[in-house]
């Protein structure tokens, strides 16, 4: 099966998601800053949102792949379920003794357990629970509650550790410790999983050679004419992507890179928290974006970069440029400077589209969302009072393996 994401507005075919599951009921006010999350949620509302949102797709011919079936289905191969464990439980994460029992017990476990246990993790007591107590130093130093295996609720942001970009896939270098772990699974999956495994497409990142070379999904739109449009971000730093224009422009389906250069906070962690493209030639924007530097990337004949660095006003003329067209059309919803930020906060510039003109966006933002409706633009909404805790919209929660090339 080929793969393919020529941009952000084709007729989406398939997509991977993550429901939801226990990882977020490991999260407390004590912890949950460090998860990266602003809140605490209520999982059995967020499973009913995400839900919501997975209809949606199908509803529209969308395939959906839920990221915990396909990592399941990857662990039964035996190559990569070693490679997942000896990267996740080894004596550097778990001290020797405690490694080798939670290995063992790993080990012995189906593809779904073992899936549930990687993505919720395990606490000390959970583990005596199902096997023998180890004499360990540091189970010794734990209390019952502690997490010997930290869970990884940022897994419903299926777009930031793996965006694929036209015919490959990045599998992304992640900043927050608490997201490092992700990679480990999406490596697996492209490289061991039936649907994957015997498909020829290039990968364009691997997640865990990160350092200070970092990429994050949610900064990467692929706006199609060969172009991609980057954030340089809290989250994605200007070496990684250098490191992945290069390979993309080695792999010859790109010839432009366009890099945003954006604050460095978590209200904007990422791109698509402030403009996302909604049709062609069409970004919805946050209002108090305002114009931003902006550099582009080509390649050479020798391998490789000119880099040539813009002035903030120019920022939508280069963008068309990269398009390929006269002027982009940006629509930015009229409001006070208090509602656009509380929309920006909502996730409101955060849409996925499933077609050119189709969004799927969170119903809170009533302004935006009759604004794009005003503009010709079809909105489909879901709810996300709860999903949307982590700071993530539709965009942030889907990443597309197959779009239609638009005409």
């Amino acid at each position: 099966m080929d793969f393919s994401v020529d941009s952000e507005i084709g007729r989406l075919r398939q997509v991977i998601l993550h429901r939801p599951g226990n990882e977020m009921l490991r999260l407390t006010p004590q912890n949950k800053d460090h998860l990266l999350f602003d809140d605490v949620l209520w999982l059995e509302r967020a499973q009913e949102e995400h839900d919501q949102f997975a209809r949606v797709l199908t509803d529209r011919g969308i395939e959906v792949l839920y990221l915990s079936d396909l990592l399941a289905q990857t662990l039964e191969v035996a190559e990569a379920r070693d490679y997942v464990l000896d990267r996740v439980i080894n004596e550097n994460t778990n001290g020797p003794a405690a490694a080798e029992t939670l290995r063992a017990l790993a080990q012995g476990l189906s593809g779904t357990d073992l899936a549930e246990m990687l993505i919720a993790g395990i606490t000390k007591a959970e583990l005596f629970e199902r096997t023998a107590c180890p004499s360990s130093l540091v189970l010794a130093s734990m209390d019952d509650d502690d997490l010997l295996l930290p869970p990884l609720p940022n897994h419903l942001f299926t777009r930031d550790t793996s965006c694929w970009i036209y015919n490959g896939v990045s599998i992304n270098s992640m900043t927050m410790p608490a997201r490092q772990r992700e990679t480990i699974n999406y490596e697996a999956i492209y490289r061991w999983h039936p649907r994957f495994a015997n498909a020829d497409f290039p990968v364009w990142s691997e997640g865990t050679q990160a350092g200070p070379a970092t990429v994050e999904g949610g900064d990467v739109q692929i706006i199609g004419n060969g172009a991609v449009l980057v954030g340089i971000s809290e989250r994605t730093t200007a070496q990684g992507i250098e490191r992945l224009s290069s390979r993309l422009f080695a792999g010859g389906k790109v010839n432009q890179v366009v890099a945003v250069e954006m604050s460095r906070t978590r209200a904007q962690m990422h791109l698509d928290t402030v403009m996302t493209m909604v049709d062609v030639g069409t970004f919805t924007t946050y209002g108090g974006l305002g114009m931003l530097p902006t550099l582009t990337l080509r390649p050479r004949d020798d391998g490789g970069l000119d880099v040539t660095r813009n002035d903030p006003q120019d920022m939508y003329r280069v963008i068309a440029q990269a398009l390929g067209i006269d002027d982009l059309t940006v629509l930015i919803t009229p409001q006070d400077s208090m509602a656009a930020a509380r929309e920006q906060w909502d996730d409101g510039s955060n849409t996925l589209a499933i077609a050119p003109g189709v969004i799927v966006t969170y119903e809170r933002n009533i302004n935006t969302n009759e604004y794009l409706t005003s503009h010709d633009i079809e909105v489909l909404t879901i709810p996300g009072s709860e999903v949307g805790r982590g700071r993530g919209g539709p965009h942030c929660m889907s990443c597309p393996i197959l779009r239609d090339p638009v005409a």
